[in-house]
């Protein structure tokens, strides 16, 4: 098992630099140590009043040499006085303005002092101390989130067993520049953010068991940094941000660890490879089920076509019988109005038939009944004359003799009178009879062929 390397201690102090210089140890550090606080040498100091006095001097001279001495010389002596002098004020002038210049990183905060009392706070840019003992005796750095690594040894756990190391890294920034020099100072807050930082890791440390040492790392430590924020509030300093980042057990509790570690991983092999036989075991149901299913779909699918063609031979047959059906019964219609036209032909050709017949026997009644009358004229004029007696209803001669004496007589009557007209207009008469009954004849038929 690695070991993680140790950050080692950070160290905070703070450091004595030309103005050239700060912006270098602020951002840099000084031999790995963080420089939060720059003193810096103030060069100033009062030399350029040598020009002040040298200018008075010379300026002096040369309004005495210009009062008690001659015109001449006064004025030899008087004016190069006067020039060096008013020269060396100016000098003095320049070098004034150009020492009270003071220049003030971006990001950082100088504490003004007077007379060696902090007055105010200078921003970043360019000022003008005009004053001689008015100096910038501290350049705090205020907008950078310093790191500080403090790790903890021999921290015991809840059982009592120490720990070989807790490492706790936070990010501070100072936030008042003027409480931070006046209460505390670099070199001081380094102690005490240390002691603070291993007080709460202890404290931390004194709640967890042994065996669960290692969930410190990375854990939520906001409780730690709310506590370190309420103890270093009163020296201007925030707490931006912390955690634990490693914890290193004792030796011996870490080859019981690693032997637990091991036996864990093999465990979880163990397990992952049994995962992985219970998964392809039951990739392989699922395969040979996917495969039943596919194999019972194509048989569904087989036996719906097996269905569909039935159901299509079955429509097939149905329909060839409803042709066949509709074939016969046209054949039966067509045999039966064929029959029907038949018979109903025959029928007209028996009635015409019948009726041809009733007008042949009409016709040989008239023919016979022609031929009975000429042979009933025939006959009639052969026949002999028919006389007729009559005789009175009151008479009552019925008597054997009148009877007797009229069949003698009737002889001799019928030869006189044989020719003669009467016979001629009886047969007409029989004749007319036989006609009429003819005719008659002739109708009674064709009302019953109607």
């Amino acid at each position: 098992m690695s070991q993680p390397v140790s950050r080692g201690n950070s160290t905070i102090k703070e450091a004595l630099a030309s103005w050239g210089d700060i912006a270098r140890l602020l951002r840099g550090g000084d031999q790995g140590a963080l420089v939060p606080v720059v003193i810096p040498r103030d060069s100033r100091g009062l030399k350029w009043m040598t020009f002040v006095w040298v200018g008075i001097y010379l300026v002096l001279t040369a309004l005495v040499a210009a009062l008690a001495a001659g015109e001449i010389v006064g004025t030899v002596i008087a004016v190069p006085a006067l020039f060096f002098g008013i020269i060396s004020l100016a000098l003095a002038l320049l070098w004034w303005w150009r020492s009270s210049i003071v220049e003030i990183e971006q990001g950082t905060t100088g504490v003004l002092t007077k007379f060696g009392a902090i007055v105010a706070e200078l921003g970043p840019g360019r000022h003008y101390l005009w004053h001689p003992w008015t100096r910038v005796d501290f350049v705090v750095d205020t907008s950078t989130e310093i790191p500080y690594n403090a790790p903890v040894l021999a921290c015991p756990t809840k059982e009592n067993v120490p720990l070989k190391s807790i490492e706790f890294f936070l990010k501070f920034r100072i936030t008042n520049a003027t409480a931070f020099v006046r209460t505390i100072g670099a070199s001081n807050f380094d102690l005490v953010l240390s002691s603070a930082v291993q007080d709460a890791i202890r404290q931390r440390s004194r709640l967890v068991q042994t065996e669960n040492a290692h969930d410190l790392r990375g854990s939520d430590v906001a409780d730690m940094q709310e506590l370190l924020n309420r103890q270093l509030s009163r020296y201007g300093v925030q707490i931006m941000g912390c955690n634990i980042p490693d914890v290193q057990l004792p030796d011996q509790y870490q080859q019981h660890l690693s032997t637990r570690e091991r036996v864990a991983k093999e465990m979880v092999a163990y397990e992952q490879e049994w995962e992985l036989i219970r998964k392809r075991r039951i990739d392989t149901l699922l395969m040979d089920i996917e495969r039943s299913k596919k194999t019972r779909d194509a048989k569904i699918v087989e036996v719906n076509a097996a269905l569909n063609r039935a159901r299509q031979d079955v429509a097939q047959m149905l329909e060839e019988q409803e042709t066949e059906a509709q074939r016969v019964r046209y054949e039966i219609e067509t045999r039966g109005r064929t029959n029907l036209v038949a018979a109903i032909n025959e029928a007209t050709a028996q009635r015409r038939l019948a009726t041809a017949y009733r007008d042949n026997q009409a016709m040989l009644r008239y023919e016979l009944a022609r031929r009975r009358l000429e042979v009933g004229a025939k006959l009639a004029e052969q026949a002999p004359t028919p006389v007729v007696v009559r005789t009175g209803s009151g008479a009552g001669d019925t008597s054997a003799l009148s009877t007797l004496l009229l069949a003698q007589l009737l002889p001799g009557i019928t030869e006189r009178r044989t020719g003669g007209l009467g016979s001629v207009i009886g047969a007409r008469i029989e004749e007319g009879d036989a006609v009429q009954q003819a005719q008659e004849a002739i109708a009674h038929y064709r009302q019953q062929d109607r």
